[in-house]
C-alpha cells in the first residue's frame, strides 16, 4: 500500500467573521478517523498515464486551494460540514500498472475504514484502482461524467483511456456515461459499451432535462449493490474548463453538471466519487480548478439528502 502524506493545513481566506468557507470546516484526518466524516478528500497527484496533455498531477493542490475559499452554504440544502482530508496518495516511481496496484491497495484501505472517499486527481487511469476494490463486495456500477467512453483495449501499459475496459474485465456489472460527445470516441468502443449493456447520454439529452438524464443513467444500473461516480472535467464545454488534457467544444454547462452531481450524491447506493483531469498548467485564470472545486462542493452538499 502507498503511504498517505500529511494532510494540508486548511483555512478560509475571508476576513468576514460571518463567512464560513470549506477551508474553515475541512479537517486533517487519518485512516483511523476517516469513517467519522461524511466524506474524506484524497489527493492523487499523477498524470503518468494521460493520453493527451499532461498537467493533472497538479490538480489536487489547485482544487484544494479553490475549495478552501468556497463558502459552505448551499441555498436549498444548507451548509456542508463533516469533511476530512487524508492527504495525498504517495505515488510510487513505477510503471502505470505498478502505480495502479499501489493506489488500489490504498483505496481498499480507505473503503475498509468505512470512509466515503472523494478522490482529487490526477489522470483518468486512476479510476480503475479507485473503484476496483468495490468489485470484491457485491455488484458494482460505474457512472461516468465524461466526454469519452475510456474503454480502449490495454496495449502494453494502461492509459487514461483504458480504465473502464479494465473495470469491465475485472467484473464491472453496469456502466453509464453522461455527457459523451459526438465525434470523440471511435465506433469500436461504442460497440463495446453496447455489448456490455452500457448506457450513453449525450449533452443534448442533458440540456433537454438534466435531472431526467441522470435519473435514466442511474436507472440503467438498478440491479447493482453500489455505484462509483467519476467526473472527468473534459465533460464540460472547453470554454468552461480549458485546463484539461483533451478540451473540446459542445460539452455540458457548469450549471447542468452541478445539478446532476447533487442529485447523484443523494443516491443511497453511491459509495465513492472522483474528479479527474484538472490540469492547472493548461488552465486559464484558474477556471478549471474553480469549477472542479464547485463540483466537489455540490456533490458534498447532496450526500445523504433525500431526492
Amino acid at each position: 500500500m502507498s503511504e498517505l502524506t500529511t494532510p494540508p493545513e486548511w483555512g478560509g481566506p475571508s476576513d468576514d467573521p460571518n463567512d464560513e468557507q470549506f477551508g474553515d470546516v475541512i479537517e486533517g484526518a487519518t485512516l483511523d478517523s476517516a469513517g467519522d466524516y461524511d466524506a474524506v478528500l484524497v489527493g492523487e497527484p499523477y498524470d503518468g498515464a494521460v493520453i493527451g496533455r499532461k498537467g493533472a498531477r497538479e490538480g489536487p493542490e489547485a482544487i484544494r486551494r479553490e475549495l478552501a475559499g468556497t463558502k459552505t452554504h448551499h441555498v436549498d440544502r444548507g451548509p456542508v460540514d463533516s469533511v476530512g482530508d487524508l492527504g495525498d496518495v504517495a505515488i510510487p516511481d513505477d510503471c502505470v500498472e505498478g502505480v495502479q496496484f499501489a493506489v488500489q491497495e490504498t483505496a481498499a484501505a480507505i473503503y475498509d475504514a468505512g470512509a466515503f472517499p472523494v478522490f482529487l486527481g490526477g489522470d483518468n487511469s486512476l479510476t480503475f484502482p479507485n473503484a476496483a476494490p468495490l468489485l470484491t463486495d457485491g455488484t458494482l456500477g460505474a457512472l461516468s461524467f465524461d466526454a469519452h467512453l475510456d474503454c480502449r483495449e490495454v496495449r502494453g501499459d494502461p492509459t487514461s483511456g483504458t480504465p473502464y475496459r479494465q473495470l469491465h474485465e475485472a467484473g464491472l456489472d453496469a456502466f453509464a456515461v453522461v455527457g459523451a460527445r459526438h465525434f470523440e470516441t471511435s465506433t469500436a468502443y461504442h460497440e463495446y459499451v453496447a455489448e456490455q449493456g452500457g448506457h450513453v447520454t449525450t449533452p443534448e439529452a442533458v440540456e433537454a432535462d438534466p435531472k431526467a438524464a441522470v435519473d435514466e443513467a442511474l436507472g440503467s444500473m438498478d440491479g447493482v449493490d453500489s455505484i462509483y461516480v467519476s467526473l472527468d472535467l473534459d465533460v464540460l464545454d472547453s470554454a468552461v474548463a480549458p485546463g484539461v488534457s483533451a478540451p473540446t467544444p459542445g460539452g455540458l454547462t457548469a450549471r447542468e453538471l452541478f445539478a446532476m452531481l447533487g442529485r447523484v450524491a443523494a443516491h443511497d447506493r453511491v459509495v465513492g466519487f472522483e474528479v479527474v483531469e484538472c490540469a492547472p498548467p493548461l488552465d486559464d485564470g484558474f477556471r478549471t480548478a474553480r469549477v472542479a472545486a464547485r463540483a466537489v462542493a455540490h456533490f458534498l452538499s447532496g450526500l445523504g439528502v433525500a431526492r
